[in-house]
């Protein structure tokens, strides 16, 4: 029997964490592996983390870092210390990584320092934004590691042109495992009727078309200009606008004197099953974030990405993505001539990555 130690601390890294942990846990692959959970606590307040665990049956971490430093370095730093500490007294036999955050590469560094073989859930994506700190810390990631699991073909061809052709696997977006999943649970539970957000959207979400529109990305929030550009711009949409605010942006605003129109309708940050139920309901998908392109694309939602480039090339090539940056004319041109392409390709594989990842997994030496 195989231990793994997975490293996760930030909401996206929890809808992953979910799927795997779930099928480790299973009758199927019990017998081949143990886990050990470490949570960084990068992300750690109810609405960002704790609400992840209980909704989703993540398993309690085995380990649980208090990170107080909020900078970079520092919070690297400290993540790196930590995970070390519990490397060393438990020397699993792999240590597995999630996605492009600062707990991923602390969790990479750590493994790759101690000589423990590591594994990369979402490697190979690329923006070939260098300034982004998630571009950062995905390619010095995949460049540490002993097995990358890709999500896509493009993101395959992305490691070959970097020299990365060993311990690589295309096997689908375990992100996809996730929404198939949980999408059939809100079916079969009724959830979707009790998520609450009725009481909180003034409109019936049935009859009335919306945006569903999420702003976190510190490019867009940490500079002035660019943030009261986009809060001018969801202002000027024609349509309900449905916006979880992110802690950050929301100081953000404050600290800059910007407020949203009435049409405009502020949530706290949610869980992921009324995220999943917001997307299901909404008719176009606003968003800076990676997953929530991927979520789009997965429910056959057009979306509109609030970058000025995408690691999720294939949705933007597909015609279901645009490229949007803070230009409010492309923004709104795109929102009244909004039309669904006539196809849409499976790039991100059938829904069992997970069940893939696992089974190579369990094959080696």
């Amino acid at each position: 029997m195989k231990t793994i130690l997975t490293v996760i601390g930030a909401r996206p890294q929890f809808v992953k964490a979910s799927v795997i942990s779930r099928l480790i846990r299973s009758e199927s692959w019990s017998k081949h592996f143990r886990e050990l959970i470490l949570h960084t606590g990068q992300h750690y307040d109810d609405n960002l983390s704790e609400v992840f665990f209980r909704q989703m049956a993540i398993p309690r971490p085995d380990f649980q870092l208090r990170v107080t430093e909020s900078g970079h370095g520092g919070m690297t730093a400290q993540m790196l210390d930590g995970i070390e500490k519990v490397l060393l007294n438990h020397r699993p036999d792999m240590v597995l990584v999630y996605g492009d955050t600062n707990s991923t590469l602390a969790g990479a560094l750590a493994a790759a320092k101690l000589q423990i073989p590591l594994v990369h859930v979402e490697a190979g994506l690329r923006s070939y934004d260098k300034k982004m700190p998630e571009e950062q810390n995905r390619v010095l990631t995949d460049h540490l590691s002993d097995w990358l699991f890709c999500p896509t073909k493009t993101a395959v061809d992305n490691l070959a042109r970097e020299g990365l052709t060993r311990g690589i696997a295309a096997v689908g977006d375990v992100m996809l495992d996730a929404s198939l999943y949980y999408r059939h649970q809100l079916h079969l539970s009724g959830l979707a009727d009790a998520t609450g957000l009725a009481t909180l959207i003034p409109f019936n979400t049935a009859e009335t078309p919306y945006v569903l529109a999420t702003i976190h990305r510190a490019g867009n929030t940490d500079n002035p200009d660019i943030l009261a550009q986009l809060v001018h711009i969801i202002n000027n949409i024609s349509m309900d606008v449905v916006l979880p605010l992110h802690p950050r942006t929301k100081q953000k605003m404050l600290d800059n004197g910007l407020f949203f129109q009435k049409h405009v309708h502020q949530l706290e940050p949610v869980g992921y099953l009324e995220m999943l139920w917001l997307e299901m309901n909404s008719k176009v998908i606003m968003t800076d974030s990676g997953g929530v392109q991927k979520e789009a694309y997965f429910l056959q939602k057009p979306c509109i990405t609030l970058r000025e480039e995408t690691e999720w090339t294939e949705t933007v090539e597909s015609g279901w993505n645009t490229l949007a940056g803070c230009n409010k004319d492309k923004v709104l041109q795109t929102l009244e001539n909004l039309s669904l392409p006539a196809s849409h390709p499976d790039f991100y594989g059938d829904g069992k990555a997970g069940q893939k990842m696992l089974h190579i997994l369990s094959e080696l030496e």
